[in-house]
């Protein structure tokens, strides 16, 4: 069990997938630059419920049970003078219990995921990796400039469940598969049925 600092998002980081983000709350631009500065991650977890910026005398916003370190992996001043970082999601967690320090930042008492070891992708699961390299032809992909193991069926999925069109519910549902086969089988679905409503 360890802390680690939280940004609660309304989005969802998978491992490998990479997410840009605006900041401007002082609490996440002190967030941005410690981890900048010791090189450490923080954890991106899904909000159940609630909102991302916190308002005075709302309530807290309802967090997911699990979540993805994030590592920033680029960062730019905007044209609108906010901060702006890309982060990339390493391993998984489990979120037990949460505190909030003075400064509205959100402290997680967390147990980190051993990360799944690689699995070579399967025939059944080309299509799969046929769909991202199309998707990665989009310049909003290649600006997020992915670095993937295209062999490894993990790393396929993830990318995939984080750049496909989908509620972030599903997605939340997605990243707590533990089974590789489920997860790649479960795409397969979801790319039937949206392939189906174009």
């Amino acid at each position: 069990m360890m802390e680690l600092p939280l940004f609660p998002l309304s989005g969802v980081l998978l491992p490998y997938g990479r997410l840009p983000l605006q900041i401007f709350e002082p609490r996440y631009l002190d967030l941005v630059k410690d981890s900048m500065k010791s090189e450490s991650p923080f954890g991106v977890v899904w909000i159940r419920r609630g909102a991302e910026v916190a308002e005075r005398g709302r309530a807290s916003a309802e967090l997911g049970d699990y979540g993805t370190c994030a590592h920033i992996v680029d960062w730019d001043q905007l044209d609108n003078g906010l901060l702006g970082i890309t982060i990339e999601g390493g391993e998984c967690f489990d979120l037990f219990e949460t505190s909030t320090r003075s400064d509205g930042l959100v402290i997680g008492q967390v147990e980190i995921q051993p990360t799944p070891p690689a699995v070579r992708l399967s025939e059944e699961s080309q299509s799969l990796l046929d769909i991202l390299r199309s998707l990665e032809q989009h310049p909003h992909v290649q600006r997020l400039n992915l670095r993937l193991d295209y062999n490894d069926s993990w790393q396929v999925a993830y990318a995939l469940v984080q750049l496909l069109p989908m509620d972030e519910a599903l997605k939340y549902e997605l990243l707590g598969m533990a089974d590789i086969n489920d997860l790649a089988a479960e795409l397969q679905v979801l790319l039937k049925q949206i392939s189906g409503e174009n």
